[in-house]
């Protein structure tokens, strides 16, 4: 939503005009309308919440921030938190009741009628992060005797209620998922068709289980396109459905899980401006902490070598280029990795072909940088800014080859490896192959240098 809309809104709000103010809230989509309630102060948002019609209420509580959420709920009375609870849909009551403290959960459940109480305690009950904590129980759900006109007038009652009506399921008397139709099959066929005739088969049916990762659940939806899919117990029967707007939750929730690895970050729910500085510092410094004990290694490796580097000219002065070009090429590699892993565009059993591609990769790459590299010694010489001989700068270069070339390896192996024994690969990523690469870059060089220059009388 644009600032000018936002700042119409803080004026009618601050001039009193509610009802004029209302009646530009309900033209407004829910989620501008969440958005507009995120720069209020607690009082305005009550105030502004209040004047609202039910139904839309309930759909921009659905949007709000967890906080917001919160001071709605602490702010309200119980008779109104009772219809906010009516209002909204299951899937969303429980996504905020696991976002908030046990005194607001239990307030909650006081005001919920015992029907909504019973099927939040069973929802609340799922593992976090599965399919049954994420699912709905408002889908649209057939019985395969009934015909396509007692399945449409079906929909017409109780439709307004579900979360969507776009794919209907298809049940036994038992209750199992026996199969799916769209809506559009309903609309196009007459209305005696029998709907058993026109659904997909369970054969072809796309489902999940309860307690599937929700990761494992969004992979399958981005998968087959699905708009929702259906959720079934152990034993086949349907118990909730779940919707692509969850769906877009999820992936966005596991990518930034993801991103907070790869940026050796601990975890955080909230969001980055409302997070404290201390608590920003807490999820940071233990990677950091881990990090730089883990460079103790690179020390000891150049104290190691520290008479050659101070006899030898040039040596020393090429260490931090090498170190660098080792670590981007094993991120370059680790990323592409992960990325693959996390869309299923890769899996560990294709590790031999992975790393024959990146070898290959690796040679190529090593071996432009490395002759880059010998010309820029040259010209540094030339200009004067570099020391060292012929001899320093082949070790030089060969080092570069080399390190690009393993650094390849160890940036597909490291996330290939992680996954297969079922750690997350993005663990392997940024500091941590920067920190391995470092390590071996040296070992490389220094070696390499030891080798050639000693052996050389250099």
């Amino acid at each position: 939503m644009d600032e000018e809309k936002i700042l119409a809104l803080n004026e009618l709000l601050s001039a009193g005009k509610f009802g004029t103010l209302k009646s530009e809230l309900a033209e407004m989509n829910e989620v501008d309308i969440a958005e507009f309630f995120g720069g209020l102060e607690p009082k305005s948002q009550l105030l502004v919440f209040r004047i609202l019609p039910k139904d839309l209420s309930s759909e921009v509580f659905a949007y709000l921030e967890p906080d917001d959420q919160m001071n709605i709920v602490n702010s309200i009375t119980d008779r109104e938190l009772s219809e906010l609870v009516d209002e909204l849909f299951l899937d969303d009551t429980v996504d905020f009741l696991e976002e908030v403290p046990a005194n607001v959960v239990t307030r909650v459940l006081k005001n919920a009628d015992k029907e909504t109480r019973k099927l939040i305690n069973r929802f609340l009950q799922y593992p976090e992060n599965s399919a049954g904590s994420i699912m709905t129980i408002e889908m649209v759900q057939l019985h395969d005797t009934i015909t396509v006109g007692q399945a449409i007038e079906t929909i017409r009652r109780t439709g307004v209620d579900k979360e969507t009506i776009y794919t209907c399921y298809c049940i036994d008397k038992a209750r199992h998922l026996i199969g799916t139709i769209d809506l559009s099959e309903l609309i196009f066929n007459d209305d005696s068709v029998p709907i058993s005739d026109i659904m997909e088969e369970d054969e072809s049916l796309i489902s999940v289980k309860t307690l599937d990762d929700q990761e494992e659940v969004a992979d399958i939806v981005r998968k087959y396109d699905l708009l929702s899919v259906p959720v079934t117990d152990n034993e086949g029967r349907l118990v909730g459905i779940i919707t692509v707007d969850d769906i877009v939750d999820i992936i966005d929730a596991e990518n930034t899980e993801d991103f907070e690895k790869m940026a050796k970050v601990l975890h955080s729910d909230e969001s980055y401006l409302k997070t404290s500085v201390f608590k920003l510092a807490r999820n940071r410094i233990p990677w950091l902490l881990i990090l730089m004990i883990s460079a103790t290694f690179t020390g000891r490796i150049i104290e190691g070598f520290e008479n050659m580097l101070a006899a030898i000219a040039g040596l020393t002065a090429a260490i931090p280029m090498l170190m660098d070009t080792g670590g981007n090429a094993g991120n370059q590699t680790s990323t592409l990795a992960i990325r693959g892993l996390a869309t299923g565009d890769i899996e560990p059993r294709d590790y031999i072909r992975i790393l024959w591609k990146e070898l290959r990769i690796g040679v190529i790459c090593g071996a432009i940088l490395a002759i880059a590299n010998m010309l820029r010694l040259y010209l540094l010489q030339f200009v004067g800014w570099s020391s060292g001989g012929i001899h320093v700068f082949l070790v030089i270069c060969s080092a570069m080859f080399c390190a690009v070339v393993l650094a390849k390896v160890i940036g597909c192996t490291l996330p290939l490896a992680a996954k297969a024994i079922k750690l997350d690969p993005a663990l392997m990523a940024g500091p941590m192959i920067t920190t391995i690469v470092d390590a071996v870059t040296l070992l490389i060089y220094l070696g390499l240098a030891r080798t050639f220059l000693n052996g050389l009388g250099v």
